[in-house]
């Protein structure tokens, strides 16, 4: 009996040692366990690469000074050699699939090189306006939706045009009034 006693105490001992025993710490875990070791290196990576990153482009990346103080990228004071030349109103009429009259108002300016290039296209405008109406004669309504279909109906515009007008370069088609009705 004497021997059983002796066991419990031993027992109890050991369990209560295994209490008081210290548990381990976050770094000892994380240093331990290899998997949550790779996440804390690649979530510190990313912090301090999006850290750099944002110091770079917000700090260090002003705007470069020429010797007077004023900005290297600044505006020039000439204005750009550009011209602009309005087209006629274009009004047609559009493919609809269940027969309805579908009617299309379409205002256009050309953005030309210079200004001395109205002139000849002025001479030429009769073959634009030709080409602008048979091509706009044979659109749905689907084909202007969204802006998907403007920018296509612009640079069909803009094809045509250069083509139509060929010793003078147009550079852009804008769209002033675009009425589907």
């Amino acid at each position: 009996m004497a021997k059983e006693d002796d066991d419990k105490p031993e027992d109890e001992s050991s369990g209560e040692a295994g209490a008081d025993a210290p548990k381990k710490g976050f770094v000892k875990k994380l240093l331990g366990n290899k998997k949550l070791l790779m996440i804390a290196v690649a979530g510190l990576v990313l912090l301090l690469g999006g850290g750099g990153a944002g110091l770079y482009f917000f700090v260090f990346s002003a705007p470069k000074t020429a010797a007077d103080g004023r900005t290297a990228d600044a505006t020039p004071v000439t204005p750009p050699q550009v011209a602009f030349y309005d087209v006629p109103d274009i009004i047609t009429n559009l493919q609809s699939a269940d027969g309805n009259p579908t009617y299309l108002k379409l205002s256009t300016s050309l953005e030309l090189d210079n200004a001395d290039e109205k002139a000849g296209l002025a001479v030429v405008m009769p073959r634009v306006v030709d080409q602008f109406q048979s091509y706009l004669r044979e659109l749905r309504i689907d084909d202007l939706k969204g802006s998907a279909g403007v920018i296509r109906l612009k640079e069909e515009l803009l094809r045509r045009i250069n083509v139509a007008a060929a010793p003078y370069h147009v550079r852009d088609v804008l769209l002033k009034e675009m009425i589907i009705q």
